[in-house]
């Protein structure tokens, strides 16, 4: 039996989770995972080569080129079979966990895989309790959360905390 891979790191969830084709086919959606999308990301679009890749999602350069592999193949696949693409699930920690209260102007950061697997837009500001806040990248620029994600997998992850849908690519 081969053994569970650890979670890789993740900077942060897209804006976008489905993607359809123009014309809708009967086929199957593909699922592409949160660490497939973000290898992706690293790789294609940051331009990062695999060693750096590896290094800031946590895992090695093996387990790296097997993510991204897989990730281009679902992609490719679904683009040229015009099948939906859904993003979710996966073996991911969040990185950046650091929100704003909109109503009171508390800022706060989370634990990168804090307890019950939070992802962010279910966290209550801890200073006056309100659900509206904006997540704060590095460079201070606030993003919206909360309210736009209809749900998330349940599934295993490191240290029996839950994330992602568990899925074998």
């Amino acid at each position: 039996m081969a053994r569970k891979r650890c979670c890789g790191i993740i900077d942060q969830e897209p804006c976008c989770l489905k993607f359809y084709p123009e014309k809708q086919t009967c086929q199957e959606p593909v699922i592409v995972q949160m660490e497939e999308l973000e290898a992706i990301r690293l790789k294609d679009i940051a331009g990062l080569d695999q060693a750096d890749c590896a290094a800031s999602m946590g895992i090695s350069r093996a387990t790296f080129q097997r993510i991204l592999r897989s990730a281009h193949f679902k992609v490719a696949t679904a683009l040229l079979g015009g099948q939906q693409i859904i993003i979710t699930g996966g073996n991911y920690l969040m990185r950046n966990r650091v929100f704003e209260c909109l109503d009171c102007g508390k800022n706060w950061e989370e634990e990168p895989c804090s307890a019950g697997g939070r992802h962010g837009y279910e966290i209550a500001c801890p200073s006056c309790g309100s659900m509206q806040k904006s997540k704060v990248d590095e460079d201070g620029n606030k993003t919206a959360c909360g309210g736009g994600h209809q749900h998330h997998g349940q599934g295993g992850c490191c240290g029996g905390h839950k994330h992602g849908e568990e899925k074998q690519s």
